[in-house]
């Protein structure tokens, strides 16, 4: 039977479990993205994305809450000035979990898991992409072929005479 197996206990007791959760919910929110197994960044994943809800209204009670889970005063103030912002109009899915293949020592399964809108790399793709359009290209004339090939050789002919030299 499988009662009270609702979510993965890590192998810890409650309350080791709910520190580790909080140490790297504020990692994951200082730096943006932290490196960890695949199975305790699914455990953050449902830590954290309710807080990042929570972090949308700037409210005393919201950041009474969200503190009550942190206990970290600097986290907590980056997440409402900072994060909250660039979430706002996000509707869920504030997190990414990449895997990155098994662990040298164990072979546990590594991952890391980032902040979405964080991610230089993969804004800097989109920005690319969005800016990127398809032209034809311009078939060029008798006349304008005649032109280009003296200015392409002139410059070569420039370069070879100082060798010469």
């Amino acid at each position: 039977m499988r009662h009270n197996k609702k979510f993965n206990h890590l192998s810890r007791t409650a309350s080791h479990r709910k520190a580790m959760l909080a140490n790297m919910a504020i990692s994951l929110i200082m730096h943006k993205r932290i490196t960890t197994t695949v199975a305790k960044a699914k455990a953050l994943k449902k830590y954290v994305e309710p807080l990042l809800t929570k972090s949308k209204s700037d409210t005393t009670n919201s950041r009474r809450v969200v503190f009550s889970y942190l206990q970290n005063k600097y986290a907590v103030t980056e997440l409402f000035k900072e994060i909250s912002v660039k979430i706002a109009d996000r509707p869920g899915g504030y997190t990414r979990i990449i895997k990155t293949g098994p662990r040298m020592g164990d072979g546990a399964e590594m991952c890391f898991i980032e902040l979405v809108d964080f991610d230089e790399n993969m804004m800097k793709d989109t920005a690319k992409k969005s800016t990127r359009t398809r032209r034809s290209r311009k078939k060029a004339t008798s006349a304008d072929e005649a032109q280009a090939a003296p200015e392409a050789q002139q410059p070569a002919q420039e370069q070879e005479a100082p060798a010469a030299e």
